[in-house]
């Protein structure tokens, strides 16, 4: 790895906020994650009769929806998924950025690009089908924004060491009452607990600008680790990339506390809309204008006509 005299600030800036001595990284009590689960399973269980026989499968996606603007969460859930350039920008530069820990060798990043999409591409999912059908002009844009991402993650991190027990794309999941099933996917993950001291780092990458939601998105995925391990991360972070900048939080009971209480507020949703229990709140913002359902929405038209931007 560079020395700190070949690292960039920004990369010294990430080195900084990544490093923690032992005597500074927090315990926790062994049975924090029985505690966790056991409250869990508590406030779910009233809620398996009502949720019927199929699984209930719970995102971080779907709970910023769902918690958001509930209309705009039942439109989006009545579209069929489709696979887009934007979509799969980040499943490319993912792979990239995977790539760009285990190759040996300097490769740029239009390299690790091309070598993700040829990866991608070489399956039978979804997302290989596109790739294999989207055209020339879709995977030229596909490329450009996928390279722009994996250009500014190497610009601002320093090379990731082995012994950084490394990540990408690490997958989680957590199933409670064999009902309700949370998943997800940590961009970057640093790190490890050693016994009851944590260790890991949790880093979702995100381009454009701060976004509340961004934090909570990375408090759901602190708990359902600390269910999994035993141990939560000791720290959280999200990376904006276009701006070179992290958003960090240390990881406290309080703060499993108040994602425990939003993962149970955010189901206790998800059940009352798809049994069409009650109708869908409506929560006008920024995102109206991305809204399935904006045509038919007058709170919606009114908000971006008094905010256009």
């Amino acid at each position: 790895m560079e020395s700190k005299q070949e690292l960039n600030p920004a990369q010294l800036e990430v080195l900084d906020l990544l490093g923690a001595g032992r005597d500074e990284r927090p315990q926790f009590d062994a049975v924090l994650r029985h505690q966790l689960r056991q409250t869990l399973e508590e406030a779910l269980d009233p809620l398996v009769e009502r949720a019927g026989d199929d699984p209930v499968f719970v995102s971080k996606h779907l709970l910023g929806q769902v918690l958001g603007c509930e209309r705009k969460y039942v439109a989006e859930e009545s579209q069929p998924f489709e696979w887009t350039v934007p979509i799969a920008r980040g499943s490319v530069a993912h792979k990239a950025i995977e790539l760009s820990i285990h190759r040996k060798g300097n490769p740029s990043p239009l390299e690790l690009i091309d070598d993700s999409l040829a990866s991608l591409s070489d399956g039978i999912d979804g997302l290989a089908e596109f790739l294999q059908t989207c055209g020339e002009v879709a995977i030229a844009e596909l490329r450009a924004e996928a390279n722009d991402r994996v250009t500014k993650f190497m610009e601002s991190f320093p090379p990731l060491k082995p012994g950084w027990w490394p990540v990408t794309e690490s997958r989680l999941r957590l199933e409670i009452i064999d009902r309700f099933i949370f998943s997800g996917k940590v961009d970057l993950s640093l790190g490890k607990a050693e016994g009851t001291t944590a260790g890991k780092v949790l880093i979702d990458l995100k381009t454009g600008g701060f976004s509340p939601l961004h934090r909570e998105d990375l408090r759901f995925y602190a708990l359902i680790e600390a269910i999994r391990v035993g141990v939560p991360p000791r720290l959280t972070a999200t990376y904006y990339l276009d701006q070179g900048t992290a958003h960090p939080e240390m990881v406290t009971e309080d703060v499993l506390d108040a994602a425990l209480r939003r993962v149970i507020d955010g189901v206790g949703r998800i059940i009352d809309l798809r049994n069409s229990d009650r109708p869908p709140s409506i929560a006008p913002g920024p995102l109206c204008r991305w809204c399935p359902a904006l045509d038919e929405c007058d709170e919606g038209r009114r908000h971006l006509d008094d905010d256009p931007y």
